[in-house]
């Protein structure tokens, strides 16, 4: 199975260092100490040396580890810094032209309740994907006077993914469960001078099942659920359980060629292999192109650190 680590071009990032359970990180102009489980090994630099970094960790709760509370915790300052302050990702230039990427996102970050931040930048990879497979979309459409390809984001948090296929001409559908999270990807959308993006505040499951049923039908759709959620309404999404029976909805309303689909998974213990086997079974084979891998990154010392798995189709 491959394994993608976002390119040098990624300049607002870094992984400095990791070990003992947790991660020091670079966003911009500020550094950020974080949990990380699969940080098993020992940190190459001294403690001395993170502290001397640092402007913010991340202390967890009482209900850390714990299903639902996973992430629960409060920030502690060691420098002076603001709640909120942006990033910016500049997209791959074209490796062959050299010719500059409209890829062009600016990202409000910020300290919450939980550990993360507003972006989750490992992602880089999937968003490169989006972009150009909208992109070829896009130009397929307007080849053969179609309106722009339709891209559904399901679970998408503050819209990276979203505003990658934005910049590539689609008509995207945005969709999360928290108003709040909808509220920042609005404004991560109008930092990024994009307009368009149709919002929709519900539970990820009952959008496509009622979209199915509906006979809607989307070009791209983009998945990142996590191992526990709930609806607006109180709905509980585990994803062992309901994982299969959401990706049977999103082949159903996957359009039936000239299409993709990205899922993105988190989980312990979930593999690419049992990614793309899941795949698989719900898309019954009914698909031209499928990969799978991780996505990681290389801390400053070499080390790896995997943070998800993906599963790209393409129709």
């Amino acid at each position: 199975m491959p394994i993608e680590f976002p390119a040098s071009y990624w300049k607002d990032y870094q992984l400095l260092d990791s070990g003992n359970g947790e991660k020091l990180e670079r966003f911009g102009k500020y550094v950020l100490r974080r949990p990380e489980p699969k940080a098993l090994w020992t940190p190459s630099m001294s403690e001395a040396d993170w502290k001397r970094l640092l402007h913010v960790t991340f202390k967890p709760g009482a209900g850390f580890g714990k299903a639902g509370k996973e992430d629960s915790g409060t920030w502690e300052r060691s420098k002076k810094m603001e709640d909120q302050w942006s990033i910016i990702y500049n997209g791959e230039a074209d490796p062959e032209t050299h010719a500059a990427s409209d890829l062009h996102l600016n990202l409000r970050l910020g300290l919450t309740s939980f550990k993360h931040v507003g972006v989750f930048p490992e992602q880089a990879p999937n968003w490169e994907f989006i972009y150009k497979e909208t992109g070829r979309l896009s130009r397929i459409h307007q080849a053969n006077g179609l309106p722009a390809p339709k891209v559904l984001n399901l679970f998408a948090y503050t819209g990276a993914a979203s505003l990658a296929a934005k910049c590539a001409g689609a008509d995207v559908t945005h969709l999360d469960s928290v108003r709040q999270v909808v509220t920042w990807a609005r404004e991560n959308m109008e930092r990024s001078g994009l307009d368009g993006i149709r919002w929709v505040v519900e539970d990820a499951l009952k959008f496509a099942k009622r979209e199915a049923k509906r006979g809607n039908k989307y070009d791209g759709i983009i998945l990142d659920p996590p191992a526990y959620g709930h609806g607006p309404d109180g709905e509980k999404w585990k994803l062992d359980e309901l994982l299969f029976g959401l990706l049977q909805n999103v082949a159903e309303i996957l359009s039936p060629r000239d299409a993709f689909m990205v899922l993105n998974l988190y989980s312990n213990g979930y593999s690419a292999a049992l990614g793309e086997t899941v795949v698989k079974e719900a898309f019954k084979g009914n698909f031209k192109d499928m990969t799978s891998g991780e996505l990681a990154f290389n801390d400053s010392y070499g080390k790896v650190l995997p943070l998800s798995i993906y599963v790209r189709l393409k129709r």
